[in-house]
C-alpha cells in the first residue's frame, strides 16, 4: 500500500502539532518548555497490526482492479471487432453499435470512478485504528512526562530539520505499542462497490488510488 504510510503520516503529524499547541497554551509551569519529538515514519511501520491493515487492503484492491480490467478488456475487444466489421456495415448498424459502445464505456469509466472511491474510503478505515492507538500512546506519554512539545521529525513536511538524539521519544512509543498489541478492529471485508458514486464538484479531480491502472479504451469514431 504505497500511500498508507504518507496517508498515515498526515495524521500523526497533524495530531501533533493539534496536541503540541494545544499544550503551549494551556501549560502553566515556569521554565523552558520541554520539547521531544518522534519519528511518525519509523512509528508507524512497526506499529503491530500495520501488516495485516496493509494485506487486507491489498487483497480487496486486487479484487476490485481485477474485476475493473476485465471490464476494460471486453471493451477493448468490442471496439476492435466494431472497428473491423465497420467497412461492411450499414449507417445504422453503424449508429447502433456506437451508441452500444458509448453507453459501455461511461459504464466502464463509472466503475473506476467507483474503484477509486472505495479505495480511499478503505484505506481511511483501515488505517484508522491504528493511528488513534498511536495518538493516544503519544499522548499518554505527553502527559506522563509533562512534554509541552512533541515534534515530528517523520513528517514529509520538514518541521524538524535537526535535533538532539537524547531528545527522541521514538523507542519509548514504540515500546508501548508493541506491549498493547494490535489494536483491536471491527472492520470486515467490503463487497465491490456496485451503486452510483456521488457527483463531483465541477473542476474537481480524482485522486487515483495505490496501485491502480486505469487502462484507456479509445472510442470508436463517429459517421
Amino acid at each position: 500500500m504505497r500511500s498508507y504510510a504518507r496517508v498515515a503520516t498526515s495524521v500523526v503529524a497533524l495530531t501533533l502539532s493539534t496536541s503540541a499547541f494545544l499544550a503551549a497554551q494551556t501549560a502553566a509551569a515556569p521554565g523552558s518548555p520541554k520539547i521531544v519529538y518522534v519519528n511518525s515514519q519509523k512509528i508507524i511501520a512497526q506499529a503491530p497490526g500495520r501488516a495485516d491493515a496493509e494485506a487486507q487492503f491489498q487483497r480487496e484492491m486486487d479484487q476490485y482492479k481485477a474485476q475493473v480490467q476485465k471490464m476494460g478488456d471486453s471493451l477493448q475487444t468490442q471496439i476492435a471487432d466494431y472497428r473491423k466489421n465497420e467497412a461492411t456495415m450499414t449507417a445504422t448498424a453503424k449508429t447502433a453499435k456506437e451508441k452500444d459502445l458509448g453507453g459501455k464505456q461511461q459504464a466502464y469509466q463509472q466503475r473506476v470512478q467507483e474503484l477509486e472511491q472505495t479505495a480511499q474510503q478503505r484505506e481511511a478505515e483501515l488505517v484508522r485504528p491504528i493511528m488513534e492507538q498511536i495518538n493516544r500512546i503519544i499522548e499518554q506519554i505527553r502527559a506522563e512526562n509533562g512534554y509541552t512539545f512533541i515534534l515530528d521529525a517523520g513528517s514529509q513536511a520538514g518541521v524538524v530539520v535537526a535535533a538532539d538524539s537524547s531528545l527522541d521519544i521514538t523507542e519509548a512509543v514504540i515500546k508501548r505499542l508493541v506491549a498493547a498489541g494490535p489494536v483491536a478492529t471491527k472492520v470486515a471485508p467490503m463487497n465491490p462497490p456496485t451503486s452510483t458514486p456521488a457527483a463531483r464538484p465541477a473542476g474537481a479531480t480524482t485522486p487515483k488510488p495505490t496501485g491502480v491502472s486505469r487502462p484507456k479504451p479509445t472510442p470508436p469514431s463517429g459517421r
